[in-house]
């Protein structure tokens, strides 16, 4: 499957790992309305793709991840505009959070407003040394509006979120991972290449399970524990209605035991 017509993305397939670059480095990777509809597309389209287990997200150059939102696209918005701009952001959000497929935000540089918003969505942030992540729509006078002030507070606690928000204060690389704003800190040089080691670890377990696993985690969080509790029971019954799980015991233990060939049914 060709992923060629982006006007303000590139995508680089690797198997079993699909690679969504935002290329807009002389702007650093700001989101527009055109990025973030092209986002929405393309996270559609993979999420088809059965061939595809993984996918990272990261920005073009070394300079940033997404500096942010575009201000000059925003700064003559009606109200109204506004909040469909929002919905436009919480949609590609929603498209990453809700998919299938894990997501891993690689972090190059800056991740700042809206671009730390669309790291939050993704299930892991690996970050390079040099990132800087924060969330400074104060300082214009306006607040997050693609999910941050609730994702964040999910992440770092509320009264971290708070602070992050209410200062426009932005973190260093070694400070985010401190409170758990990434996951893990590696050099530049070594971004992609610790990115690629994670997605090929997860891309040879079952993918019918990592994605439920994915699903109860996020359901769990709104709802109470035995409710979660239950659904996670229901699921581990329905797998034993699955190839894959077939598949993943027989290999387990036949003599020598081998690699499980998962096919996703």
């Amino acid at each position: 499957m060709s992923y060629s017509a982006y006007e303000t993305l590139k995508i680089t397939v690797q198997g079993p790992l699909a690679i969504v670059r935002i290329d807009r480095p002389a702007a650093l990777n700001a989101l527009s309305s055109k990025v973030m509809s092209e986002l929405a597309q393309c996270a559609g389209e993979l999420e088809l793709n059965d061939d595809l287990r993984v996918i990272c997200l990261t920005g073009g150059g070394e300079k940033a991840f997404v500096a942010g939102a575009d201000i000059a696209e925003m700064a003559e918005l009606t109200p109204i505009q506004a909040q469909a701009f929002a919905e436009m952001g919480g949609a590609v959000g929603a498209a990453i959070e809700g998919s299938s497929k894990p997501w891993i935000a690689a972090v190059n540089g800056f991740a700042l407003g809206g671009g730390c918003e669309l790291a939050l969505a993704c299930d892991w942030i690996y970050a390079s040394e040099t990132a800087k992540l924060g969330q400074p729509e104060v300082k214009l006078g306006v607040i997050p509006g693609f999910g941050g002030t609730q994702r964040l507070a999910r992440r770092v606690g509320v009264a971290k979120a708070k602070e992050l928000c209410m200062t426009g204060d932005t973190v260093d690389a070694a400070e985010a991972l401190r409170i758990g704003l990434v996951d893990k800190v590696v050099p530049l040089a070594d971004l992609m290449t610790t990115v690629t080691a994670m997605a090929t670890r997860i891309a040879a377990n079952g993918p019918l399970a990592v994605a439920e696993c994915k699903r109860l985690i996020h359901l769990g969080q709104s709802t109470t524990l035995e409710h979660a509790i239950a659904m996670e029971q229901r699921s581990f019954g329905l797998a034993f209605a699955t190839a894959d799980q077939r598949e993943g015991m027989s290999a387990f233990l036949e003599k020598p035991k081998r690699v499980a060939n998962f096919k996703g049914q």
